[in-house]
């Protein structure tokens, strides 16, 4: 199977999971106003699916192990897509708490499965990729953005636009299962005595990195709408566009990724991009406006895009176990950093939240500053 058709099988993989993850995201103000929850209520329920992700490792490495990083993929992307579905018929708080917590568990799996897809590929045919790979997350993030906003701009019924998204999952599924990869990365745990070790400290620090990096990640896309409703009281037809905006300039960002890891190296291309995320978000708290905020967010999703795939390709460099262990790590990051963010939000205001958001990216400065990544100046860049 040649290079291009499997980096597009599994490119469609990280697209089904910024889209399904945006689409429901888009629609958290409806969700909240539909099941009239508070700001507690709203982080208590995308606490869910971060119970989920936390609960996921030990599924995630059975998975792993039984059916393959393609048929885990593949396995999670057709409950996801019922999960979408089920969201626009939840009644109450608790229903939707369960089945976000589903979620969790399978966006879990499907972050790990795909991922070990993508390095397997960047090993097997010696190319990178891993960014581009990571721009078709932003791109379906960015994509379901846009859906939802215009389907908001002709009804507010969560059905119809839930099953428009959901034909989207389904084709991006059967797309992906032609050409995914049946070789997986080697097992590289080091042992003494016959025993397995506990992480090393390199793994660990990773782990903590790809912790407050997806958190910025996902605090954006989940709190975002809400920041320009209630602080920027920006209209109705715009709330849809912090997400958009973060994703496309993640999407922008991460096509020309890998020829700037190429040029300059992984750890220079992490040390940059998350300080300019903190800085530029801090920046547009202070100024305020509905502009100003745009632009903050942009130097978010500027700064953090080729963070994430730096710090996968680093934990694929210690083996698929580390890999396992970062990317389920990630995944908590993703989806319960928003709670948390939710809970700051509701003993101060939205404004505090945001700030912790600047925090956290500035903390992943910290926390590579702690990591040996290994130098890819000498990899070229994938060629067009």
């Amino acid at each position: 199977m040649s290079f291009r058709r499997s980096q597009l099988s599994i490119a469609a993989l990280f697209g089904f999971l910024g889209f399904q993850y945006s689409t429901w995201a888009s629609r958290i103000p409806m969700l909240k106003s539909k099941l009239d929850l508070s700001d507690a209520e709203v982080g208590l329920l995308l606490l869910a699916a971060g119970i989920g992700a936390a609960l996921a490792f030990p599924v995630v490495t059975f998975g792993m192990k039984r059916l393959g990083s393609r048929g885990l993929a593949l396995l999670s992307c057709v409950g996801m897509t019922a999960v979408l579905l089920s969201l626009a018929v939840v009644p109450n708080l608790p229903v939707a708490f369960a089945v976000l917590l589903v979620d969790g568990v399978l966006v879990a799996c499907l972050n790990v499965a795909m991922n070990a897809q993508g390095t397997a590929l960047e090993v097997q045919a010696e190319r990178n990729t891993m960014a581009k790979l990571h721009a078709t997350f932003s791109g379906g993030i960015f994509t379901a953005a846009l859906l939802a906003s215009g389907v908001t701009a002709v009804t507010t019924n969560l059905l119809s636009h839930f099953v428009i998204g959901a034909a989207v999952l389904v084709s991006l599924t059967v797309f992906a299962a032609g050409g995914l990869l049946r070789t997986e990365l080697p097992a590289t745990e080091q042992k003494v005595k016959g025993k397995l070790t506990l992480p090393s400290l390199m793994i660990a620090w990773l782990a903590l990195a790809m912790v407050f990096g997806t958190v910025v990640e996902g605090a954006m896309n989940d709190w975002s709408a809400l920041y320009l409703r209630d602080i920027v009281h920006a209209p109705t037809a715009a709330l849809p566009l912090g997400i958009a905006v973060v994703s496309a300039t993640m999407l922008i960002t991460r096509l020309f990724a890998d020829a700037r890891r190429a040029a300059w190296g992984d750890r220079f291309v992490v040390l940059t991009g998350a300080t300019i995320a903190g800085a530029g978000l801090i920046a547009a708290l202070l100024i305020g406006g509905l502009i100003p905020t745009l632009v903050g967010f942009a130097c978010v999703g500027l700064g953090m895009a080729a963070v994430t795939p730096c710090l996968y390709a680093a934990a694929a460099k210690e083996g698929s176990n580390a890999l396992t262990l970062v990317s389920t790590m990630g995944t908590l990051g993703l989806l319960a950093g928003p709670p948390a963010i939710g809970a700051l939000t509701n003993a101060t205001d939205l404004r505090w939240g945001m700030a912790a958001v600047a925090v956290f990216a500035l903390l992943v400065t910290a926390c590579t500053t702690q990591i040996r990544i290994a130098d890819n100046r000498s990899q070229p860049a994938e060629a067009h």
